[in-house]
């Protein structure tokens, strides 16, 4: 089980009150709104490796060269040395680290990459694994990881993480007309405002997926573009004539990373913390005695 933790963390802060904080007056929504998402998704489908993936990099400069706007409109502060500060809520970004100490006394794998996205790291871990995957994430770009003969699914909060969309390739293509690979294709063809993915005008998710069903993959659609004789509009001729300086550098943005440089951690699910007198010190630091003793006595069952 990989879970994309600022996805979930994120989806902790907003679905958990504010007013949820530690004995010193400290909001904790988002870390013990994320212990108890842990802890549901221990109960229901009993993991034997859980990774906690995270954002080392979330706005990573390779991918900021081949396309500018790349997660543009989400920077608070420009770093020359990078990562740049990424636009969170103020109660927000000094749970992160409450987070992270409280992973790391409970055992559970961490795993970071510099130059790298969680979604990297997911699907690294991905495309190494002997048996099936689940992906926790709220980013449907790892839709594109969905891949029913290795048993790999995006379980996607609808709700909580009580209500869990299991997407495999029978929802991909009711819903999207396409399977996991296509998806990326489907996202870059389409664009995404909220990663300042600019997309090929004029062509909408489901015009992206009828060219996809006509010619395969992206490079199938280009060729057609090449091809008088393909059945093409003369208006998507042209606008995907005209974006293929785009389409030239969009796939190595869009498309997950599978050779992340991984450290050699422990991924299996700790049975007992790992330190256990660091996690009481947090717990009453930052009142997470509830959350954390059901999270404990999830583990031991």
């Amino acid at each position: 089980m990989l879970l994309d933790t600022a996805s979930l963390y994120f989806r902790a802060y907003f679905g958990v009150p504010e007013s949820v904080k530690a004995p010193d007056g400290t909001p904790v929504n988002a870390v013990r709104g994320l212990l108890e998402f842990i802890t549901r998704l221990v109960q229901d489908h009993r993991p034997d490796d859980l990774v906690a993936c995270m954002d080392a990099d979330w706005r990573p400069q390779w991918r900021v060269d081949l396309i500018p706007s790349y997660k543009a409109h989400r920077v608070a502060e420009e770093v020359p040395a990078g990562p740049d500060v990424e636009e969170t809520p103020d109660t927000l970004s000094p749970q992160v680290p409450v987070i992270e100490d409280v992973l790391d006394a409970l055992g559970i794998a961490r795993v970071g990459v510099p130059a790298y996205e969680a979604d990297d790291v997911i699907g690294t871990y991905t495309a190494r694994a002997a048996g099936p995957v689940d992906i926790i994430t709220g980013d449907r770009d790892l839709f594109q990881l969905v891949d029913d003969a290795r048993g790999v699914r995006v379980l996607y909060p609808l709700k909580g993480v009580g209500s869990l969309q299991v997407t495999d390739e029978a929802l991909l293509r009711e819903k999207y007309g396409v399977d996991g690979p296509g998806y990326a294709d489907l996202a870059l063809l389409r664009g995404d405002p909220s990663d300042g993915l600019p997309g090929v005008p004029g062509i909408g998710e489901k015009t992206a997926a009828k060219l996809l069903d006509a010619f395969g993959d992206l490079a199938g659609i280009m060729a057609a573009v090449d091809d008088p004789a393909a059945r093409l509009t003369p208006s998507q001729r042209k606008r995907l004539d005209e974006a293929r300086p785009y389409l030239a550098v969009a796939p190595k943005v869009v498309r997950v990373a599978d050779d992340v440089p991984l450290p050699d951690v422990e991924v299996a699910l700790p049975r007992e913390p790992r330190d256990p007198a660091a996690l009481d010190e947090l717990a009453r630091r930052w009142g997470l005695g509830g959350p954390l003793g059901r999270l404990l006595s999830t583990l031991q069952g």
